[in-house]
């Protein structure tokens, strides 16, 4: 996400060093080609020139600090004014009453019903008992939807009653979560693809009804300055608390998520980058405006493999790599479906310092060849028996060329997994004999 922005704005930053002062002068220019960008990504027009101004005020003669170049002090300066354009600090859903109550509204096709679905899965996952209400009473079809994403989440669903109108329904979905001993309610409602008056009427009897304390617009990004309006509309009519953006990973440029927050002064809670259910992100300014500056995101890259690393796999490579057992290819695999686990390189990439300055387009490649290359190496582990996979020396060719037969694959390919494999072995090894030369108490993993 924010591609095109990211590239224009370090290499801005790169054009800057060399001058020993930072003055209206030599910064003019940089300036221009920052509001381009901002414009180009589809910021609003006045958000990007109320942003220019601010990081002009706050470098325009400031004295360059020892062993700090102007790139670096404008950089900072860009850094804080994009933190605080997209909110300041990380906010998040108000849970705090029993049964807390979620409103999620928005245009259709914006992803409400995909949102719910994957937040209900998200703080069941915390160990909170969610309840879902089909709050679409016009699509076909749309409670059914949502009744199938309760059940691979682990919720509750209520779904209404025919003849039922919206507030009726939010009444009753209410009473049965405080009976039932529900710690949130997820309201999730209609849509159309025009904001009319008849939706926006509909969703204010609902509010009333059911006062909920999180009212949350979802936001298709890919639709870019309408997002603007859109939000605005729905905030003047119903007082949001808070924003989600959907389909960030489908869009380079993202200025909605630079300029949504600014117009409507609501924070953005959550983000989705994918299709799986763990690709609905929190939202941290800080991190994201790292990540646009090329900083990377090294918090949020260990955060990634705290949540996708399993404990009992982990547990087994480490013991490989004290030595109490070789490192095998089911070792091997196990690896492979955690960094699997973890999603694409490219958005890993994201968040390692220096890894941004590569274009959209390379890290799409490298998604695109380590995704075929992990698809390949897993048909060739799994077309091994069990002793082969154990044992990976008594490999010989007429083992090979079976196990490319069996997988559709070529030799090749076997003989290089295989040279992988090795390497892995020997970055094992190393790795035990620098763990024998610690001082006690000290370890790896």
């Amino acid at each position: 996400m924010f591609d095109r922005l990211s590239s224009r704005l370090q290499s801005v930053v790169r054009n800057l060093r060399g001058f020993g002062t930072i003055s209206e002068k030599n910064i003019q220019e940089a300036l221009r080609e920052v509001r381009l960008a901002l414009l180009e990504a589809d910021v609003h027009y006045a958000t990007a020139k109320e942003f220019i101004e601010r990081v002009k005020a706050k470098s325009l003669g400031a004295e360059v600090l020892a062993g700090v170049s102007p790139g670096q002090q404008l950089i900072k300066a860009f850094y804080d004014e994009l933190v605080a354009l997209m909110g300041g600090q990380q906010k998040d859903f108000n849970l705090t009453a029993i049964p807390a109550e979620v409103m999620l509204l928005g245009l259709h096709g914006s992803g409400k019903t995909t949102t719910a679905g994957k937040l209900a899965r998200l703080w069941k996952e915390k160990g909170k008992k969610v309840l879902l209400v089909a709050g679409d009473i016009r699509r076909p079809a749309a409670a059914e939807q949502l009744e199938v994403l309760a059940k691979q989440s682990g919720a509750g669903i209520i779904k209404p009653a025919p003849g039922e109108s919206l507030p009726d329904l939010g009444r009753r979905a209410f009473r049965f979560a405080r009976e039932n001993y529900y710690d949130i309610v997820l309201y999730d409602t209609g849509g159309r693809f025009q904001i009319d008056a008849e939706l926006v009427e509909e969703l204010k009897e609902l509010r009333a009804a059911t006062e909920p304390q999180n009212v949350v617009l979802v936001l298709d990004a890919a639709i870019g300055q309408e997002s603007v309006q859109v939000a605005k509309t729905f905030h003047d009519a119903l007082g949001l608390t808070g924003l989600i953006l959907t389909k960030l990973d489908g869009d380079a440029r993202g200025g909605a998520a630079l300029s949504v927050v600014s117009v409507t002064g609501c924070p953005i809670l959550r983000v989705g980058t994918g299709e799986r259910a763990q690709d609905l992100e929190a939202f941290h300014p800080d991190r994201m405006a790292s990540r646009i500056l090329g900083m990377g995101d090294v918090v949020g890259l260990v955060e990634k493999v705290q949540e996708t690393l399993d404990a009992d796999d982990a547990e087994r490579l480490q013991e490989a790599i004290k030595g109490k057992k070789t490192l095998d290819m089911n070792d091997f695999l196990a690896q492979m479906r955690q960094l699997k686990k973890m999603g694409s390189i490219g958005k890993l990439l994201e968040m390692i310092p220096g890894a941004g300055a590569l274009t959209g387009k390379m890290r799409d490649q490298l998604d695109n060849d380590s995704g075929r290359q992990m698809k390949k190496s897993e048909a060739i582990i799994l077309s091994m028996t069990p002793r082969e996979r154990r044992n990976p020396d008594i490999l010989n060719a007429s083992r090979r060329k079976r196990i490319a037969r069996g997988c559709g694959l070529n030799v090749s390919d076997v003989n290089e997994l295989l040279r992988g494999f090795r390497q892995a072995q020997q970055m094992a090894k190393k790795m035990k004999r620098m763990q024998k030369r610690l001082p006690r108490g000290m370890m790896f993993g």
